[in-house]
């Protein structure tokens, strides 16, 4: 006796679901900046890459296997595309960073290729159910409007986060995750592809500064690997054991191929070009894992109705596991006898992971002109506090600063140290100034307190934050964050 649940129709919803989310965080969560040298590359394997594992897998299964050529070819899209949310946490559980940029290539390669999948994958099941169709037609409407859609929402959002206040806690993540969704259903309303324009959307939006960005991410962390152990669950409650036994050895011989044959093959014909180096190549290879996509797909399938005489399903439920457990395993130990690993490096090596995801802070300051530390080395600073200036932009360029280094007019000052996080918020005041209020008009230090209070924030009317002095003035619309002392605290025994 078991619970039976078997309507694919709403499985395939939660699935859509479910790869939306992982497909927006894995572009939110990408630093471009690290991205960015290897993207040429990311965006050859996250194409042409799937389409030739893709046709090699399908070649494989017709003509090996005697699988028929649609739905060899149909199975050989479903599980062509690597998965993000896999190859990222086995670079960041092992710590894998990899010699020659190859950790940012994979997380683009893996977070940006199952749109080219998902294609293939409606193309097959169209040609499969008799459709007529206009393949290349279908492929620049899906790119192309997936691609304007994608960028467009970036822009937009981004202007309307610069221009509306989310007073309340938890609203602006809600506002992100419905923009996501509309992101998506614009897409595909207009016949693009929906994941690769909510994946590009992530990566746009990603990669600028807002406020409340920590929030996003903290949300999206936890959510995604919800989703991730949600959609196997589902597939759990979808499988039949006995099928599952059934299909086992033709999954495995199809896992083996396409992992040793296919991927490798396809990898080493479109990076040579590249001039990658044959190791580099070879752990690319390996770290083709199969996951949360090729699962949807295939209840994608299942859901569509087209008559096949393969058990997709269960099939690609196999390789996924197989692909986990088995390649998941061989990436630490094939690392290191490849000579890959960057030991003097880590894998979250950017500002952007460290301030969004951990108790490190950072702060920026610009040096004005008549400023004392103009033409001071750093060594002089004298920081008594538990900081550190941890970067210098100059002219648009990135400086590490050392005590030699000298602090010029419009430097721009990053500094590092531990957050605070004060958990109950009760000594906090935030308040807008209206118009007549007795503040508006003045120096904060004209300003007369009933008790120990201290302004510590400031927002304009057009939303620009300020760290205020004496010498601030404050205007009509702005907002200010007061600190007021708590009066129990402040009873110290002399």
């Amino acid at each position: 006796m078991g619970f039976k649940f078997n309507n694919f129709e709403i499985s395939n919803n939660i699935a859509t679901l479910s790869l939306m989310i992982i497909m927006f965080y894995g572009g939110f969560s990408t630093n471009w900046n690290m991205g960015k040298p290897v993207w040429k590359e990311s965006a050859v394997l996250s194409t042409i890459g799937v389409f030739l594992t893709a046709i090699f897998t399908g070649l494989f299964c017709h003509y090996i296997l005697k699988f028929k050529m649609l739905e060899a070819m149909l199975l050989g899209s479903v599980i062509a595309s690597t998965d993000y949310a896999s190859v990222s946490s086995i670079l960041v559980s092992k710590n894998l960073n990899f010699k020659y940029s190859t950790a940012p290539l994979l997380e683009l390669e893996s977070g940006s290729n199952d749109p080219t999948a998902y294609t293939m994958t409606f193309v097959y099941i169209s040609l499969i159910a008799g459709q007529q169709i206009a393949v290349p037609i279908i492929v620049l409407k899906q790119v192309g409007f997936g691609i304007l859609v994608g960028f467009g929402f970036g822009v937009v959002v981004k202007n309307l986060i610069d221009r509306i206040h989310f007073d309340e806690d938890g609203l602006f993540t809600v506002f992100i995750a419905a923009t996501m969704i509309a992101t998506y259903s614009v897409a595909v309303l207009i016949g693009g592809n929906g994941y690769l324009a909510i994946y590009l959307y992530g990566i746009y939006l990603g990669n600028q500064q807002f406020l409340k960005k920590r929030d996003v991410v903290f949300f999206y962390d936890g959510l995604g690997g919800l989703v991730q152990i949600g959609l196997f669950f589902l597939l759990g409650l979808l499988c039949n054991v006995r099928h599952l036994i059934s299909v086992f050895p033709v999954a495995l011989i199809i896992m083996l191929f396409i992992t040793f044959v296919a991927r490798p093959a396809s990898v080493f014909a479109l990076m040579k070009p590249f001039n990658l180096k044959n190791n580099q190549i070879s752990i690319i290879s390996i770290a083709g894992l199969r996951g949360a996509a090729a699962i949807a797909f295939a209840i994608m399938v299942v859901n569509s109705k087209v008559k096949i005489s393969i058990d997709i399903f269960h099939i690609v439920f196999v390789i996924c596991l197989l692909s986990s457990f088995i390649q998941g395993s061989l990436m630490p130990l094939v690392s290191k006898k490849l000579k890959m690993l960057e030991y003097t490096d880590t894998v979250l090596k950017n500002f952007n992971f460290y301030q969004d995801k951990s108790d490190i802070g950072f702060i920026q300051t610009k040096i004005e002109k008549g400023s004392k530390w103009n033409n001071i080395p750093l060594k002089d600073f004298n920081l008594t506090f538990n900081v550190i200036v941890a970067k210098i932009e100059r002219e648009g360029k990135t400086i590490v600063p050392n005590g030699e280094t000298l602090i010029k007019e419009g430097d721009i000052i990053v500094l590092g140290g531990k957050s605070y996080f004060d958990r109950t918020g009760s000594n906090l005041i935030e308040m807008t100034l209206s118009k007549g209020h007795k503040w508006v008009g003045k120096k904060i230090k004209e300003l007369e307190f009933k008790e120990k209070q201290l302004i510590v924030m400031l927002q304009t009317s057009g939303n620009k934050i300020i760290v205020p002095n004496g010498e601030t003035y404050l205007l009509e619309g702005d907002k200010v964050v007061i600190l007021k002392q708590n009066k129990k605290k402040a009873q110290i025994k002399k």
